[in-house]
């Protein structure tokens, strides 16, 4: 190699071959060299400086007393190379005297993707999605006065479904990826082609029709029709690839008449029990209003019902919301939601001002941690100030935090970003907690969903918080490696807490899904977090509502799945679509504020959880055997027993007294994505006919009487056993072949055991099998009192629980 690049120094005109090496070797920095290769400045550098034109003449024969042998001859040329301007690699550093120093660049992070001088990288597309041009933007407000749930008066209208026979089509998708169908590529706008415009035209002035559309960042309408003449009933497009998950809804209304009543039903909700019974009202959002006046979302409705239609298909039923509005003004362009939308490129604008901010960028870095089906990234930003020494940066331990798995709860997305707020502050606090916690956060694990409208899937057609165990990577990416960043995390450190960020559309106020920890030296350990988050806020955080126990068909999701990884403080965080029913905030509505407040009381929890005082952590733990203390009498009352609580607790369970969650419709598993089944379907069928194949019948003669002669024989054979065996039970003084007794006792001594009267099969997950494989204790956090930790967890709590290293995967 080398010596071409020598007679390319003595050209004008290089090859073009040669020419091509030098722009490769430039690009890789030229480190594709063996080691021994590389120049060392400081041997050569009295060379260069007293014979700058030793290489200049073409030949090194005339300096062979300065460059004893080849080698160094071959490092000298090669260090001379790398000063040149047009051959220089910005991949190596340069120290002060403009010397070649053979180190690489630390690799760049994404904020050169995410900078002032590009475009946001632009969302992608099922390629079935048409997607209109316009970009919609909405403001950040927070109501002056409170906003009361809506009280029911018992006369609401219930309207009869009519649907197109009787009404007007003003709005349809034409396209919509439905169950059978399956993802198959995207691209950044969607379907290609002119955009169709669905909404009608309008006669003239006069016509008062409303226009919809929803073909825009998670907007999911997919047909409006008018019954009467400020009446619609709408249809909500189901969630890609399937024909299920309809509860969230977004979308504009425009050509509004100010003084005139309009009533708005959606015919085709799925859940039978909604917040809308108890006085959620719908958000409204006035374009005008945020223009001139600066007013955001809002509480907007009256007589607001939620029944089931009536309408008998023979399918699944449906149920209804219906209400009523008057708009603020006319001719305005307005938005309604299930909840305060927050978009992907709600994120990645969020995600660009942390990238250009050249304060918060040194302790926040931002990372891809794969990229979802459509070719979405999804991010990963790891957060913790620089340590003085490996030893403090080996002695953090983490906090894993993420949103959006079900994509339309967008509430969790109001609570990451008041948690990432306050983190990414100059508040002592936050620096403190920066200083001995690594953060590692996913602000949106399913951004295809959160792009095309879904409620819960994502676009493998499938709720991705029940296949947190799989083993398709191709199909679950997002969840895929999450799990196995989190694995490799706990590799390096131990993981104090994970939480998952979730909306919760049946229950008010917030709370926490927890794991009980079947180990009796930490009993109720993992509910201290929550209790203390409720002391934090209590007009906003239920404990009641909590619960710890772990169900069959949750086994798929995040937190039983890190929990059963060995994360003890494994949560699922619910936030109401509604409000409080708690405290001064009673009977009201969340604002985005009071989310966002929420994750700045998930830091400040922290720090009361980790305090090395640990008066608060046994002051909980008190109050939380008091609780359930009251609890187990409460049950046994209810049963009509009397309990003696005075003993041992271990011989109680807590999943006997505990109800099972109030979790999603949606909590089994749907199975594999609908190509994956097809092929599954294929691959039974020809096993089946396989199986078929191999019973070949017997066409000769002779075969056929040669399987009939052995028949024969082998029943003769065991009537002959089966008469010894009668004779030898009915000759008392007959003793029992030793032989025989060894093979027959170990076959009954089983079925013995289980005849046995109280004896139980435990009913107690795998995870309790080896007691080795129990979550690592957090008994009583004892952080030094200094910011930084001394050590990491050491080979002393290793040998003591070695199943934090210790991982079972499917």
């Amino acid at each position: 190699m080398f010596p071409a690049l020598e007679t390319h120094l003595k050209q004008t005109i290089p090859d073009p071959y040669e020419d091509f090496m030098y722009r490769h070797l430039q690009y890789y920095g030229y480190f594709k060299a063996q080691r021994g290769s590389l120049p060392n400045s400081a041997t050569h550098q009295h060379v260069r400086k007293n014979n700058p034109q030793c290489l200049l003449n073409g030949s090194l024969g005339e300096k062979d007393d300065l460059i004893p042998d080849t080698l160094q001859k071959e490092k000298l040329l090669y260090s001379h190379m790398l000063s040149l301007p047009h051959l220089r690699s910005r991949q190596l550093l340069y120290d002060e005297l403009d010397e070649v120093n053979p180190r690489l660049r630390e690799p760049q992070e994404l904020f050169s993707i995410l900078s002032t001088k590009r475009p946001l990288q632009a969302p992608r597309w099922p390629i079935e999605c048409e997607v209109i041009k316009e970009n919609i933007h909405h403001i950040e407000w927070a109501p002056p006065q409170p906003e009361y749930f809506y009280q029911p008066k018992g006369n609401e209208k219930v309207p009869e479904i009519v649907g197109e026979k009787k009404g007007t089509v003003v709005y349809q998708l034409d396209s919509v990826p439905i169950e059978g169908s399956y993802f198959t590529s995207s691209r950044v706008g969607g379907k290609r082609g002119i955009v169709k415009e669905l909404a009608v035209t309008l006669q003239g002035p006069e016509d008062n029709t409303l226009l919809f559309e929803s073909r825009f960042e998670s907007g999911n309408l997919q047909k409006a029709v008018r019954v009467d003449t400020y009446e619609y009933e709408l249809t909500l497009r189901t969630d890609l690839y399937t024909n299920k998950h309809t509860q969230w809804f977004y979308f504009r209304v425009q050509n509004t008449r100010k003084d005139a009543t309009y009533r708005f039903t959606i015919v085709n909700l799925l859940k039978p029990k909604s917040l809308y019974t108890v006085g959620m009202k719908p958000l409204l959002y006035s374009q005008l209003d945020a223009n001139t006046r600066n007013i955001g979302w809002r509480r907007e409705g009256n007589e607001i019902k939620y029944y089931k239609n009536n309408t008998d298909d023979g399918q699944q039923p449906f149920y209804c919301l219906t209400w009523t509005i008057q708009f603020p003004y006319d001719q305005d362009t307005c938005f309604f939601a299930h909840f305060y939308p927050y978009t992907y490129t709600d994120l990645q604008c969020y995600l660009l001002s942390v990238a250009n901010n050249p304060i918060q960028s040194q302790f926040c870095k931002l990372q891809t941690l794969c990229r979802s089906l459509a070719g979405n990234t999804v991010y990963l930003l790891t957060i913790t100030n620089p340590s003085q020494t490996p030893q403090e940066a080996a002695a953090k331990k983490a906090v894993v935090l993420s949103a959006r798995v079900h994509p339309g709860e967008s509430n969790g997305s109001w609570v990451m970003k008041g948690f990432l707020d306050f983190i990414l502050s100059n508040s002592p606090d936050a620096q403190l907690l920066r200083d001995i916690f690594v953060f590692k956060v996913l602000p949106m694990l399913n951004p295809d969903g959160v792009i095309v409208g879904n409620y819960r899937c994502s676009l493998a057609g499938r709720d991705l918080n029940r296949h947190y165990k799989t083993i398709l990577k191709e199909s679950f990416p997002c969840i895929w490696y999450t799990r196995n960043m989190i694995k490799r995390l706990l590799e390096e450190r131990e993981v104090l807490l994970y939480c998952d960020f979730h909306g919760h559309s049946r229950k008010n106020n917030i709370f926490l899904y927890g794991c009980n920890n079947n180990n009796r030296k930490y009993w109720l350990h993992e509910r201290v977090f929550p209790l203390m988050l409720c002391k934090n806020a209590p007009d906003k955080f239920s404990f009641h509502s909590c619960n710890f126990k772990v169900q069959k068909c949750k086994e798929g999701t995040g937190r039983v799945v890190m929990w059963r990884m060995g994360i003890l403080n494994s949560y699922t965080m619910e936030s109401t679509f509604g409000g409080s029913t708690l405290g001064n905030k009673r009977d009201t509505h969340f604002t985005i504020e009071d989310l966002k407040s929420l994750g700045y009381h998930v830091c400040d929890t922290l720090l009361d959880f980790c305090d090395p005082d640990q008066m608060k952590f046994t002051q909980c733990l008190a109050e939380l055997k008091e609780l359930l203390r009251q609890e187990i009498h409460k049950k046994f009352h209810e049963l009509g027993q009397d309990v003696d609580l005075e003993g041992s607790w271990s011989d109680i369970s807590l999943s006997d007294i505990e109800s099972s969650t109030s979790g999603s419709d949606s909590s089994l598993s749907d199975g594999l994505p609908v190509h994956l089944a097809n092929i599954a379907d294929e691959l039974t069928q020809k096993k089946k006919m396989f199986k078929k194949k191999k019973k070949k019948s017997l066409q000769t003669r002779k075969q056929r009487n040669e399987q009939y002669q052995k028949k024969n024989l082998m029943q003769k054979l065991k009537l002959t056993e089966d008469t010894s065996t009668n004779l030898n039970r009915r000759d008392k003084d007959t003793p029992l072949d030793p032989s025989m007794a060894t093979l027959i006792l170990p076959k009954n001594k089983g079925r013995m055991q289980n005849k046995k009267p109280g004896f139980t099969v435990s009913c107690s997950p795998k995870r309790t099998i080896n007691s080795s494989q129990e979550p690592a204790p957090g008994m009583k956090p004892n952080w030094p009192r200094s910011r930084y930790p001394a050590t990491k967890r050491g080979c002393a709590a290793m040998a003591a629980y070695p199943s934090l290293h210790i991982y079972t995967y499917p």
